[in-house]
Order: structure tokens, then C-alpha cells, then sequence
């Protein structure tokens, strides 16, 4: 089994001690390692304004982890135990393998068609003018008629 990336963000109440809060990423980190994931990155972003209210409140301690693992029971794990802890108000969990692999394809994709596509050389730049800097029909024609 291929192994995912996820980015994992929690939201906790503002008035939630740091050592609480520490507690909370301790577990989350002991689960990771018990279920056979990794920790990539553990940021703490600190009390920040939310957009919107959130069980009355206006603003939360945000909490970024980016994590690897090959099992999905990891996630629910992870979920599951911010769920049942009352400091954390709003989490969320985003795989992000999928749009790297796809963002990879896109670019393979558009160096395939750049590769094909012919760059300048002798058919004149390649601007959709004619070689040997002649001019556009319409506007030969065009001079033409001004004489």
C-alpha cells in the first residue's frame, strides 16, 4: 500500500492553557506512531480571528500537522480523539496525494505539448507571422490601397 500525505488542522478554545494544548498534540503524535504513520510537520500558529463563530467563539488557537501514513484507520483515529476533546472547537483532515499526483500529471502533461510544439527557428519566430519579415497579407493589402 502506497503511503498518503494529509494535512491535519485543529482548532482549539482560546482560552485553553499551552500545556493543555501540548497535551492534546502529544496524543495525537502517539497515535500517529502507534498506527505506523509519520510526523512530517507540527505547527502551532497561535490565536488567530476566525471568519465566523464557531460555538460562540470568535477566535481559536490553530494547530497545523502534516502527517504520512499507508493505513486510512490512522485518520479516523486521529478524528475520532479530536472529537471527544473538549478544548478542540473545529479540526479538519485533507489528503493531499491525490492533488500532488495530479498536479504532477498536469505539468508532464503541458511539457509533453511543449515539446511537441515547435519553438521559433526558421519558420519565423513562430507568432503566427509570415518568415523573412514579410507582411501579413491583410496588411500588404492594406498598403497597397493607401498608395
Amino acid at each position: 500500500m502506497e503511503e498518503r500525505l494529509y494535512d491535519l488542522m485543529f482548532i482549539c478554545r482560546p482560552a485553553t492553557p499551552e500545556e493543555d494544548i501540548d497535551k492534546i498534540i502529544a496524543t495525537l503524535e502517539h497515535t500517529i506512531a502507534e498506527r505506523g504513520g509519520k510526523l512530517d510537520k507540527k505547527e502551532k500558529w497561535g490565536a488567530r480571528k476566525m471568519a465566523y463563530r464557531v460555538k460562540r467563539h470568535r477566535e481559536g488557537y490553530y494547530v497545523l500537522m502534516v502527517l504520512r501514513g499507508t493505513q486510512g484507520d490512522m485518520v479516523h483515529e486521529l478524528e475520532r480523539r479530536l472529537k471527544v476533546n473538549d478544548a478542540v472547537i473545529k479540526y479538519m483532515t485533507v489528503r493531499l496525494d491525490e492533488d500532488l499526483k495530479r498536479q504532477k500529471r498536469l505539468q508532464q502533461r503541458r511539457e509533453r505539448k511543449a515539446a511537441r510544439r515547435p519553438r521559433g527557428g526558421a519558420r519565423g519566430g513562430g507568432h503566427g507571422h509570415p518568415a523573412g519579415g514579410e507582411q501579413p497579407p491583410v496588411a500588404a493589402a492594406q498598403q497597397q490601397q493607401q498608395q
